[in-house]
This record gives C-alpha cells, sequence and structure tokens, in this order.
C-alpha cells in the first residue's frame, strides 16, 4: 500500500512537471496542424530544438541576454516553417509529413556532427544558460518546498510557473483564433480545401499561417524543456519526442483547445505511475496466481522499456473504443487530412 501511495504521488507530481510543459505545448502546436488544420508535421520536435538551442547558444556562446535568446528561438523556428512549407503545402499532407520527419532528424544530426562543436557543443550539448532566467525567481532556487504532499526546489517552481503560464496564454490565443474567421477557415481547409479554395480563400497561406504558429508553440515547448533541464544536448530532441506529443494529443482529443494540455498531463503520470508501480512490484517479488513471480520476467532496468508498451495498449485500445480521445468529439477528427 506504502509502493502504491508513493506511485501516486510521484505520477500527480509528473502531471505538473515542466516535462508535462513541454509536451503540452508541443501537442497544442501539433493541434494546430493536424487537429485544426489537417496537416501531417512529424517533426514538431525540430522546432523545440531550434527553440531550446536559440536560447542556448545566443546566452553560452555570444554572450547575449537571456531575452535576446528567446527571440533567436523563435525566430528560427518562423525560419524553419517557411523553409519547410514553401516547398510541401501545395502538395499532400504525405508530402510535409517526410520531409517534416527528415528535417527533424537532419538537424539533430547537423547539431552533434563534430563540425558544430564551437557552435552547438556537439554531442557535449551546452549548459550554463538560463542563469538570467533563474535571477528572476521569486523563490529562493535552491530550497526545498512542500506543496500538496509534493516537494519542490524553487528553481523547479519558477520553471513550471512560467511553463503553465505559456501554456495557459497559447491555449487562450488558440481559443480565440478557433472562433475567429480565421480559425474557421482553418476548419474548413481540413475539412475540404477544394472546397474553401472555391470560395476565394487563399489556402496555402493559411496553411502556411497554421505550420508557423503551431512551429512557435513547439519552440517555447522547447524553451522551457532547456531552463528546466539546465542543458541542451541533440540526443534529448529524437523523433521519438513527436510522436509522444501526438500521444498526448490523441488521448486528450484533437481539435479541443485543451485536449492536447490534458492529454499531456495524463501521458506524464501514466509514465511516472507506471514506473514507479512496476519497479516496486518487481522489487517486492510479487507472484501472479503462484505461477511466476514478476522478477523473474522483468529487472528493473525493463521497467523503463515496459511503461510505454503500457502507454502503447492504452492508447491502441483508446482508438478502438474512443477515437476522439477523452474530451474530443468524433466528428472533428473524421477529417480527410490534404
Amino acid at each position: 500500500m506504502t509502493e502504491f501511495l508513493d506511485a501516486l504521488q510521484l505520477g500527480v507530481r509528473a502531471m505538473f512537471a515542466y516535462q508535462a510543459v513541454f509536451f503540452a505545448l508541443l501537442a497544442i502546436g501539433l493541434n494546430l496542424h493536424f487537429g485544426y488544420t489537417g496537416l501531417l508535421n512529424f517533426g514538431q520536435i525540430a522546432f523545440a530544438m531550434l527553440g531550446g538551442y536559440g536560447i542556448a547558444i545566443s546566452v553560452s556562446q555570444w554572450g547575449l541576454p537571456f531575452g535576446v535568446g528567446v527571440l533567436v528561438g523563435l525566430g528560427a523556428a518562423v525560419v524553419l516553417a517557411l523553409l519547410l512549407g514553401l516547398p510541401t503545402l501545395r502538395l499532400r499532407a504525405d508530402y510535409l509529413g517526410i520531409v517534416t520527419i527528415a528535417a527533424a532528424e537532419a538537424l539533430r544530426l547537423l547539431f552533434r556532427s563534430v563540425s558544430a562543436t564551437d557552435l552547438t557543443g556537439s554531442t557535449l550539448g551546452l549548459q550554463a544558460f538560463n542563469g538570467g532566467f533563474l535571477a528572476l525567481c521569486p523563490w529562493t532556487v535552491a530550497k526545498r518546498y512542500d506543496i500538496l504532499g509534493t516537494r519542490w526546489s524553487g528553481a523547479e517552481l519558477w520553471v513550471i510557473t512560467v511553463g503553465w503560464t505559456l501554456v495557459l496564454l497559447c491555449s487562450l490565443l488558440v481559443f480565440a483564433l478557433m472562433r475567429s474567421p480565421w480559425g474557421r477557415v482553418l476548419r474548413a481547409v481540413r475539412e475540404d480545401e477544394d472546397a474553401a479554395r472555391a470560395l476565394g480563400k487563399n489556402v496555402y497561406a493559411y496553411k502556411m499561417q497554421s505550420l508557423v504558429l503551431g512551429g512557435v508553440f513547439g519552440a517555447l515547448g522547447g524553451m522551457v524543456y532547456a531552463v528546466g533541464t539546465g542543458a541542451v544536448q541533440p540526443d534529448q530532441y529524437q523523433n521519438a519526442n513527436t510522436f509522444l506529443a501526438y500521444g498526448a494529443l490523441i488521448l486528450g482529443g484533437a481539435a479541443r483547445v485543451l485536449g492536447p494540455v490534458i492529454g499531456a498531463m495524463l501521458l506524464w503520470f501514466i509514465i511516472a505511475f507506471s514506473e514507479s508501480g512496476l519497479t516496486a512490484l518487481v522489487d517486492s517479488g510479487v507472484s501472479f496466481f503462484g505461477l511466476f513471480r514478476l522478477d523473474e520476467v522483468f529487472s528493473t532496468t525493463d521497467v523503463s522499456y515496459a511503461r510505454f508498451v503500457i502507454i502503447g495498449l492504452g492508447i491502441m485500445l483508446l482508438m478502438v473504443f474512443r477515437p476522439q480521445g477523452i474530451i474530443g468529439d468524433r466528428r472533428e477528427v473524421m477529417l480527410d487530412a490534404r
């Protein structure tokens, strides 16, 4: 019972940690791309990488203020969206998907290459760039605070406070945009872009605007992750993170403002709860119906892989019985992505 309560406590803590903020912002961008516009972006992590490295390079390599680094990261995300969108958005959705996933992996390999050592730190990455951010912390950075049974340092509290504020502001922006004429055109493009074009709408321009804005949300997520970890390293930005963000979006519900936020929180609760719970079961040597002991099948090192099997099975069952997600609308996800 004590192990279960400890696992539950860790799961609750993970729901509000900066990792959940990171995936919430990634998923908000993907929601704008896929949920509202019908764009298949498989390289959202590339925008996060540019956001994180924009701050890290500006501060630690160029000696610029932290605020300037934020602008550099956002500007880099906009440029990437334009470079990806200009040749592909006039084509079918699968071309954008292929280009984005390839670009994300190419950027990761470029940033970890030996030739980029002077700029990106190669495989070692960059550190010591979040001092300007932590200097604004209203709490004692190193002090530990107990909040509702969870313990946080002052630095962690500052990161998640800023992070969840960004999530709230981005969600409010999406809420407002989707109820504006611009948002209604995006929905029309998602449903039938030929019909939208026949009504005189510049479908290409609307797709580009959606790609840019969603990429900016992803860059903000990368910035939160960078200041949360205090370091950036290319292998932190694997393409698998994009698909975890899609998992959060599917879990919460696409084309719903709060869908990606709820999905990201639940995703990290499941990850943390399942890992700590499975570890406790393995350590206790519990047996199933007297047939075998769990520690004979799993080791504690296998738990980190088993938790993703659990998540995968959960998403499969969700897609079978409730494909629209927890708070989604089935009509919103029955789209013809182009």
